[in-house]
């Protein structure tokens, strides 16, 4: 069961102007489920993505970056329940066939459709469900509400993810929604997650651009679930410029940082839905580590906590084993590191000081803290004065299980 995550009600997923959603049925790989989204945009629409860093990326982010630097962008299409990567020449050619066949049907360029996939690597899409599915899709465009294309996007998440938010702007309103999968296969660099955010306000290219990495970096890219980076990760927003405010010129005017203040909260809330309800997670834990010299220095070390296999067995099991996070800290790579200045907190509880356990700390008040669903880990470094936060679960038997019995 998920952390404390509710599924998202459809009375609060807010309509973006500019923005039609169609979901369909194609049995991409099964049957009974909505598995093909296409989304359309309004003329003028802008785009931006932000793309995994794995080097074996699949066919389809290669084609969004290739059309995401051509300009003009009118569609979206996702498939679930194959990722089309692993898939050589014939991955490629068939992601842009997709697009071939979306742009006909809606008349605009092949270069104009950005394609996303998820599901099963090193398998062929098949071809002739999905180009089936594409003009019923295309019929159903208006039809479908966000939690609809949330759903639509899932493979082994058990909620639908998706929130919305609106803001005014020198007096006129301007709604951001967003949606967003995964569950496991989550790491950083992206985090195997898509996520898609769309606003009807008026955003260059460039700044859009700025504005989508800012919003990743902060979000996406502070989450992990199991260590392990997609094929597949893409965060995409775009922009209609239907809204009554007037065009936002850049982050750091008063507009840019209203915007990006409420684009940070909707790509946090969407990026911790995805680790509250990581595959087989039980708990949800917030990591922040302070005094370090730099940002890069503080994540390095949340990361080596949050990616520890012993690390999170021992949240799973509610086991006060705090040594291992000690450990983890010591081998997060800073050659210079002094570890009789390291603190360490479990929530309230001091447990380390000066590199060594605190002479007041007691097992049961670290027993009390495991045993919650939601915990924070705070490590002070007394290094300097960075400062960084991410989240993370734990390790769980079902993780095996869901894993071990994915594909079948």
């Amino acid at each position: 069961m998920p952390v404390n995550l509710k599924a998202p009600d459809v009375g609060t997923l807010l309509d973006v102007a500019g923005v039609e959603l169609g979901v369909v049925e194609a049995g991409i790989r099964k049957r009974d489920r909505r598995d093909l989204l296409v989304m359309r945009l309004s003329e003028g629409s802008t785009a931006a993505g932000v793309f995994t860093r794995n080097r074996f990326c699949a066919a389809p982010v290669s084609v969004c970056r290739e059309h995401l630097a051509g300009g003009s962008i009118r569609a979206l299409v996702v498939n679930t329940g194959n990722a089309n990567a692993g898939t050589g020449a014939m991955g490629l050619a068939n992601a842009r066939r997709t697009c071939a066949a979306l742009g006909s049907a809606l008349g605009c360029r092949e270069s104009e459709v950005l394609p996303f996939s998820t599901g099963v690597i090193m398998e062929q899409l098949p071809m002739d469900r999905l180009l089936e599915g594409l003009p019923r899709a295309v019929a159903a465009l208006g039809s479908a509400s966000w939690l609809d294309a949330a759903r639509a996007i899932m493979t082994t998440d058990t909620q639908p993810k998706a929130a919305s938010r609106s803001i005014m702007l020198d007096g006129a309103r301007v709604v951001l929604t967003g949606i967003a999968k995964g569950a496991g296969m989550i790491r950083p660099d992206m985090a195997t997650m898509l996520g898609f955010v769309a606003t009807d306000a008026r955003i260059s290219p460039h700044v859009l651009a700025a504005m989508c990495r800012q919003a990743a970096d902060a979000s996406f890219n502070a989450i992990t679930v199991d260590g392990d980076t997609s094929t597949n990760d893409s965060f995409i927003m775009v922009a209609t410029g239907r809204s009554d405010a007037a065009p936002i010129t850049g982050i750091n005017t008063p507009p840019g940082r209203e915007f990006m203040s409420a684009l940070k909260s909707l790509a946090v809330e969407l990026a911790q839905a995805i680790v509250r309800d990581g595959e087989g997670a039980t708990k949800f834990i917030t990591v922040t580590v302070e005094g370090g010299v730099d940002i890069t220095e503080c994540r390095r070390v949340g990361y080596a906590i949050a990616h520890s296999p012993l690390v999170k067995t021992a949240f799973f099991a509610s086991d006060p084993n705090l040594g291992r996070i000690l450990a983890a800290v010591g081998y997060a790579g800073i050659d210079d590191l002094d570890q009789s200045r390291i603190d360490l907190h479990l929530d309230d509880v001091l447990v380390a000081s000066g590199g060594a356990r605190h002479p007041q700390y007691r097992e049961e008040d670290g027993q009390r803290v495991m045993r919650q669903d939601e915990i924070t880990v705070r490590v002070g470094l007394h290094r300097g004065t960075a400062a960084a936060t991410l989240w993370t679960c734990d390790l769980s038997h079902d993780y095996v299980s869901i894993n071990a019995d994915y594909r079948s």
